[in-house]
């Protein structure tokens, strides 16, 4: 059995048990009390302790929906080591159906925080200190912005070899080098010694189911590459072979009016191919959208409509393009039927 006890928010959690915490983070103007949900599960055995976590950004929901998963998931009864789920860190942006915190904060940027500080500092230093302190590794759940989808993607430091042995566990087509951002979360969790990914995937204020089954599979597949579940012997769990992408960029439109959409998300794309087309009122072609280079896109704006200057498609860039594409295709035949149960 694993001999220490877990403390959170004051609650201990003996080994072989399970809990349902909640974390106090504040009051609303009518003195009802806020508080992020946390479900922590030990198995009796040793092993690493992971944390996963949803709605750092209030309006991107598929990470909740993967967790809610996770933790009917047949599959946790024979954990090794500690689970820390956090299905809603950001409670009032969820509330509000925004990104952000009620002081207009990014929660994503106020990382490591302060106890004084404004409230997005503080809660951050809460999470910081309450969960991500305790823990070996992470998983942090995002979407696209509002009118905007991603491809199930892995975002990590793929120099370090232990996070990067991580992301190819996880098994979606493509994997990005991408660098910590001031105040992120990621960063900060990486300073304190927590080896984490960040799953980019789908649409803010959406379900997506495709993005949702990647996500689930993809945790339990870290967690039997960190040893917290025991391997699997089906053959359906084989991994996906992902492309990495060590460069991406974002194609702006170059004028303001209404857009036809020639490419998709997930789409293979060459250099100078056309994306887009945007006219005026009448139909009078403004101007083509055209890729710089040749990549995938990984991320796209859905809404029809386009100011000069706007992001409009996000592509990575990287040699092999073509194993994207089938990974893609891949990861489609693999999640329908599969139970992770």
């Amino acid at each position: 059995m694993q001999s220490s006890v877990l403390e959170i928010a004051g609650v201990s959690i003996q080994p072989g048990e399970t809990r349902k915490i909640e974390l106090p983070v504040g009051r609303l103007y009518t003195d009802a009390s806020v508080a992020m949900p946390i479900y922590v599960k030990r198995g009796r055995r040793a092993g690493p302790t992971l944390f996963i976590s949803a709605a750092v950004h209030g309006d991107e929901l598929n990470g909740i929906a993967i967790i809610q998963r996770l933790i009917a998931s047949k599959a946790l009864n024979s954990l090794r080591g500690t689970l820390i789920a956090v299905p809603v860190v950001n409670v009032y942006g969820v509330i509000s159906h925004s990104r952000y915190l009620p002081d207009r904060r990014d929660l994503n940027r106020s990382f490591p925080g302060s106890k004084k500080g404004s409230l997005a500092a503080r809660m951050a230093n809460m999470f910081l200190e309450e969960i991500v302190s305790k823990c070996d590794y992470g998983i942090d759940f995002h979407t696209g912005a509002i009118h905007r989808s991603n491809l199930p993607q892995i975002r990590a430091n793929l120099d370090d070899e232990e996070t990067a042995a991580m992301a190819r566990a996880f098994g979606v087509p493509v994997l990005l080098n991408s660098d910590v951002r001031d105040g992120s979360l990621r960063g900060c969790a990486a300073e304190r010694g927590v080896k984490t990914l960040l799953y980019e995937a789908g649409e803010a204020l959406r379900f997506d189911e495709l993005c949702i089954r990647a996500g689930e599979r993809g945790t339990i597949n870290v967690l039997r590459h960190l040893g917290m579940l025991p391997k699997s012997r089906s053959r359906k769990t084989a991994l996906i072979e992902p492309v990495v992408a060590r460069t991406s960029a974002w194609e702006r439109a170059t004028d303001s009016g209404f857009v036809q959409y020639h490419k998709e998300l997930g789409d293979r794309v060459k250099k100078q191919e056309l994306l887009a087309t945007i006219r005026d009122p009448f139909g009078t072609v403004l101007a083509d959208v055209r890729s710089r280079y040749e990549g995938i896109i990984i991320g796209k704006q859905n809404i029809p409509l386009a100011q000069e200057g706007e992001a409009m498609f996000h592509i990575a860039y990287f040699h092999q393009p073509d194993d994207v594409v089938g990974g893609i295709e891949q990861l489609q035949d693999l999640l329908p039927d599969e139970a992770l149960n």
